[in-house]
């Protein structure tokens, strides 16, 4: 443990937002103006045990900090999602809930928000119905009432989710327009909309146009 007089306070080269901390002439470690400020640092001063557990865990959770500002860079991400990926990457439960509680304090993560995005990606470039959408939300770790306040607002009629169930179906009809007949037709692309999450009920009426337009008879079925 580095205690001893600090003999230097140095703006780091790559990062004009951080300085390094030198004890007895010795670089102990790097951290943000923010906490050089919180802790009120400066040449001359004696860093005791105290002192210095306290800069280790500021340094740890800055480090939390900006390894969830990168995931979050490449797309967004939920809260849970950035809690275990922190997890992952090792960092204490209590830094993580800290860089977490961090994060949300600067809108930087939201679930509501998070969800609303999902949903509009999903329905603007690989359309899902509300099962899948749910289920999607789930495993991101967002919680019940705001995957269904989310599902609520975009929540569509029935002629719209049919609308989404047709294009679907008619994007994925090449792979499937060869069915030897209605049953393995109906399992084949009726499963595949199925696991898209679309309504059952729904499905049906898509599938039989579809097979028709393909110049099967009704008699086929």
């Amino acid at each position: 443990m580095p205690t001893g007089t600090i003999t230097a306070i140095a703006a780091q080269a790559q990062d004009s937002q951080r300085v390094n901390i030198f004890v007895d002439g010795q670089f102990v470690i790097g951290i943000s103006l923010a906490t050089l400020a919180q802790e009120g640092l400066f040449v001359g001063q004696n860093l005791d045990e105290d002192g210095w557990a306290r800069l280790e865990v500021a340094a740890q959770r800055e480090a939390a900090v900006r390894a969830a500002l990168r995931l979050i860079d490449s797309r967004p991400r939920s809260v849970a999602e950035i809690g275990r990926q922190l997890a992952r990457k090792r960092y204490p439960a209590e830094i993580v809930a800290q860089a977490v509680a961090r994060m949300q304090e600067l809108g930087l993560l939201d679930d509501a928000a998070f969800s609303n995005l999902w949903v509009e990606s999903r329905q603007r470039v690989r359309p899902r119905g509300p099962r899948a959408l749910r289920d999607e939300l789930r495993r991101k770790g967002v919680d019940r009432a705001t995957i269904e306040a989310t599902l609520a607002a975009h929540a569509g009629d029935a002629e719209t989710e049919a609308v989404q169930i047709e294009s679907v179906a008619r994007a994925a009809l090449p792979r499937y327009a060869n069915c030897p007949d209605w049953a393995s037709f109906q399992r084949r692309l009726g499963g595949f909309l199925q696991r898209r999450g679309f309504s059952l009920h729904l499905i049906g009426p898509i599938l039989g146009i579809l097979w028709k337009e393909l110049g099967r008879s009704a008699d086929e079925r």
